[in-house]
């Protein structure tokens, strides 16, 4: 394991990296689907360059892991910032002053593969953390959204006018500009060893691992937290300006949805370490249940603050505790596949529910879009319980087999 202070100094990198990669997703979230809306020939259509983005994710994220196990972290995190963040950046805020729905999409779909790599911080953290410092370090550099949450509001609505030929362009060009800066600080992550496949390690088919309870649990959770969270925080910007808010008052609810995803990162790692992650993981569902009882209750700008609070605050805790129960399932050989997998199935998931969030939004309102997310609640409620049982059967089974031989 790398010594105290390397360790520190890989983490910190990975939260500031961290921040400027969300200041470009918050960024996306915010303003895309306006964009969308402005350039797009059907208003049903207004959310599909978020779902593009998600769909470049979906392409390139088991890509990227298994291009990372060749090429360690640094080269594959610099790659994405690079082809990814900037060249999509530049893309999008071209296709604007093009006043091009598709070029935008394509741009778009360069900013998933920056997702696509960076959304693999999180497993660095625990590849330059000793094992007590595990948990917190993947909540440390989640927590590097709390200044995107600020950052990437003030951008999508500030940062419009930063180019006065090319309105809604200047936050691109910005999202351009700290993907450049992400890229220079990732040369200087230096991953142990230790944290590094090494040639030659056997692995287990994926089929064995991805039979273990924990694994599915773990996928479960990641995949449909994120699923219902995108989804709804998608068609919000949207709701809000067909109810007649300004773009001042979307950033705000933006900036505060994007506090309660990543201020929970500074306590979640001790939580389920007090806890377990099935408390966590039923906590997190309890919470999304609170945000469709809020929408559906009215439209102020309070429904929409307390809503998106709490929408937040959920995913925050099925997000990291899928994130640790996934940490606890593979070896170091086997971590690549897994966590590609593991995100691959979260990226599908993803790209369906911001694919559907503007025509939902559009056909059905906000209230009874809401509503349809209380079904996948319920899965993820389902399968941890299911996990708690299967956890607490297993020693009595273990002990019955030995009484037996």
């Amino acid at each position: 394991m790398a010594p105290y202070h390397l360790e520190k100094r890989n983490v910190a990198i990975l939260v500031v990296s961290q921040t400027f990669f969300m200041v470009a997703a918050i960024t996306v979230m915010t303003l895309s689907g306006v964009v969308g809306q402005q350039l797009s020939p059907d208003p049903g259509l207004a959310t599909l360059p978020i779902a593009i983005m998600m769909l470049g994710t979906v392409v390139s994220t088991l890509p990227a892991s298994l291009y990372m196990k060749r090429v360690v972290r640094r080269r594959g995190f610099m790659t994405g910032a690079s082809v990814g963040g900037a060249a999509g950046g530049l893309l999008s805020f071209t296709a604007i002053a093009l006043d091009s729905f598709w070029l935008f999409c394509l741009g778009s779909a360069l900013l998933g593969l920056y997702q696509g790599f960076a959304m693999y911080y999180r497993f660095a953290a625990v590849d330059v953390a000793s094992p007590a410092f595990r948990s917190r370090a993947i909540s440390f550099v989640l927590a590097g959204g709390v200044a995107a949450a600020f950052l990437g509001p003030w951008n999508a609505s500030m940062a419009t006018g930063l180019i006065e030929a090319v309105p809604s362009g200047g936050p691109y060009l910005i999202i351009a500009i700290l993907a450049l800066l992400a890229m220079g600080l990732l040369s200087q992550l230096k991953v142990p060893p230790a944290g590094e496949p090494q040639p030659g390690e056997t692995t287990r088919p994926m089929s064995a691992i991805a039979m273990q309870p924990r694994f599915q649990v773990a996928v479960i959770a990641g995949a449909v937290g994120y699923a219902v969270m995108i989804l709804v925080m998608t068609a919000t910007p949207l709701a809000m300006r067909s109810h007649g808010f300004d773009m001042a008052q979307v950033a705000m609810i933006m900036q505060w949805h994007v506090l309660g995803m990543y201020v929970p990162s500074f306590f979640t790692g001790g939580l389920i370490a007090r806890f377990g992650v099935g408390r966590i993981l039923l906590t997190g569902c309890l919470l999304l249940v609170g945000t469709v009882l809020i929408a559906t209750l009215g439209a102020s700008l309070a429904h929409f603050w307390f809503a998106l609070v709490l929408l937040g605050v959920g995913w925050n805790f099925l997000f990291i505790g899928g994130s640790t129960l996934l940490s606890t399932v593979h070896a170091e050989a086997e971590r690549g596949k897994v966590q590609g997998v593991n995100d691959l199935a979260i990226f599908v998931l993803v790209a369906i529910g911001s694919l559907m969030s503007g025509s939902l939004l559009h056909h059905l309102g906000w209230e009874t879009l809401n509503l349809m997310m209380l079904a996948p609640i319920a899965l993820v409620v389902l399968a941890t319980v299911w996990l708690r049982m299967n956890m607490r059967m297993a020693p009595v089974s273990a002990a019955a087999g030995a009484g037996e031989s």
